[in-house]
């Protein structure tokens, strides 16, 4: 039985969410979010070799062709995902699910993405880029408040989506949850299109710890844990991967990631489950925040407008 997409009757203020979401998913599809425009820039100067240097140039070459034709600057624009913070009192809370899934079947023909959505089993694509859970939709529920923040993301075949997570007994440590970030980006980094962004989550089972390590890709590629202990192990991993010398697109250098962030919720005491998802050089993710009557901001989008 194929899969059957009905567009759904929103309300004129839904329409208009779903409309500025529209808008957003195609902009950010060919423009990079600030912080790591700023980073490849950052990197592009400390590598010295021509053919690293060439890569960096073709890079930037690459997403200033994609915003001169308004196409998406990288043909695979993934699986879309939303995580969203919402607020109880927002007022198109009922509608909110129906609003993402259109978004993202009316991006899919606007900007336009690559339809990637196959019926599992039935081993079909759908064309329109959506089907049984996708786009995947993630909310965290903010009580008290009628504000909303969307965290939409392109999650790449070759890079988040190959995301791997383990449970591991408490006597490895972590030194345990080092060493399984490490084996990762050795056996794996090179295949993500580096430099890349590191997400390591550790939680209490595997589905938190992965869902961690996908939490872990939203924040700036510079920033860094609040906790001090996590914090320092941030550091010590990103010289560590930085010591590979992947390098941009796997050529070899000095910078193999834009950032290591790790995520961490509290864990059983007879295990720590710890998860790793990568984004790429080209990580296209962004939020927008929204107020009750759909004023925005784009933080990681300095001087865009929908």
């Amino acid at each position: 039985m194929k899969y059957a997409y009905t567009e759904p009757t929103l309300s004129k203020k839904g329409a208009e969410l779903r409309d500025l979401l529209v808008k957003y998913l195609d902009i950010f599809s060919h423009r990079l979010p600030d912080d790591v425009s700023k980073k490849l820039v950052e990197y592009s100067k400390i590598e010295v070799d021509p053919l690293q240097k060439l890569v960096y140039d073709t890079m930037m070459e690459n997403q200033r062709l994609a915003a001169e034709a308004d196409v998406p600057s990288c043909q695979d624009t993934g699986t879309l995902q939303f995580f969203v913070k919402v607020g109880t009192k927002f007022p198109l809370i009922d509608e909110l699910n129906e609003i993402l899934v259109d978004a993202t079947y009316q991006a899919t023909k606007i900007a336009p993405l690559r339809t990637n959505a196959v019926q599992t089993f039935d081993e079909y694509n759908t064309n329109i880029n959506i089907g049984d859970g996708i786009p995947g939709i993630f909310t965290q529920l903010m009580p008290h408040s009628s504000d909303i923040e969307i965290y939409p993301y392109m999650a790449g075949g070759g890079c988040t989506l190959p995301g791997v997570a383990k449970v591991l007994m408490p006597g490895e440590g972590y030194e345990g949850v080092t060493r399984f970030v490490m084996d990762r980006m050795t056996t794996y980094g090179v295949n993500a299109c580096p430099p890349l962004l590191v997400g390591v989550g550790i939680g209490t089972s595997v589905e938190t710890a992965a869902m961690n390590s996908k939490l872990a890709l939203l924040r700036r590629v510079d920033s860094y844990s609040n906790n001090k202990r996590a914090a320092k192990m941030e550091h010590l991993l990103e010289d560590g991967i930085n010591a590979i010398g992947l390098g941009p697109q796997g050529f070899g250098g000095k910078k193999s990631v834009m950032g290591v962030n790790i995520i961490n919720t509290a864990r059983h005491p007879s295990v720590i489950g710890v998860g790793v998802s990568t984004g790429c050089w080209s990580h296209r993710r962004g939020l927008i925040k929204l107020d009750e009557n759909l004023n925005y901001e784009l933080p990681m989008n300095k001087g865009v407008e929908l």
